[in-house]
């Protein structure tokens, strides 16, 4: 009898692990059910607030472009009697020039003029590389020897407006520019012995000073139309 009844006390121990994991399962429902209702409601509350919409800035135009448009454009078409405002010439482009003849031996400072007129420009400089070789100046084909940009539309007239108004005034004994440096065909060019002129660079920061040549693009047809379009933009010619 004694055996009997430890055997069904045995057998009424070993289903009490598997009611405890069928319990365990009911109740892993639950919590399921809890989690799911929990995001539920965070993502309601999360489409009831107004998704945050940033509007763009506005985009200011260039005081030169304006200027053009408004007043110069007029006053160089009673200038030269044109009839159609699209005989009016404009600006094309403008081209920045840095020849370093340093950097035959360091290339690092062909590195550092092309991040200065970077910042001076607004517009990654190209690299320029020799086409051939010179012995003479040590000087071999492919080798870095400077730095360009060219600029059109907005970043072109904010170079200009910076360039006559903040540049061309702080070089030293500046007298006017030459107004006989035009190409025949419209184009006006000009150096500047020191890039340091312009705001952009730091004059304590910079280690050494560099010259650029800048090519004005026009569309005039001759070297007449040129220089009345760029007196209108106020270069300040040599009288």
């Amino acid at each position: 009898m004694a055996e009997n009844e430890d055997k069904k006390a045995k057998k009424s121990e070993q289903p009490q692990p598997q009611r405890q994991k069928a319990e365990a399962g009911q109740a892993k429902p639950a919590k399921a059910e809890r989690a799911d209702k929990a995001g539920k409601a965070a993502k309601g509350e999360a489409a009831e607030k107004p998704a945050v919409v940033r509007e763009p800035e506005p985009r200011v135009p260039a005081r030169l472009k304006v200027q053009f448009e408004e007043a110069i454009r007029a006053k160089i078409a009673e200038q030269f009697g044109y009839k159609n405002r699209f005989e009016v010439p404009t600006l094309d482009k403008v081209v920045i020039n840095m020849g370093i003849g340093e950097g035959v031996a360091d290339k690092k400072k062909v590195d550092s003029a092309a991040a200065d007129l970077a910042l001076i420009s607004g517009q990654k400089a190209v690299v320029t590389k020799a086409r051939k070789s010179i012995a003479t100046y040590k000087v071999r084909a492919g080798q870095a020897i400077g730095c360009k940009v060219t600029l059109r539309k907005a970043r072109m007239y904010e170079f200009l407006d910076r360039l006559i108004n903040i540049a061309l005034p702080r070089v030293r004994d500046f007298r006017g520019l030459n107004p006989k440096s035009f190409d025949g065909r419209g184009n006006y060019s000009l150096g500047i012995k020191e890039h340091i002129v312009f705001p952009e660079i730091d004059y304590d920061k910079a280690t050494d000073v560099w010259g650029m040549d800048i090519t004005v693009c026009t569309t005039a047809r001759n070297d007449d139309e040129a220089r009345a379009l760029l007196a209108a933009f106020n270069f300040p010619f040599r009288q």
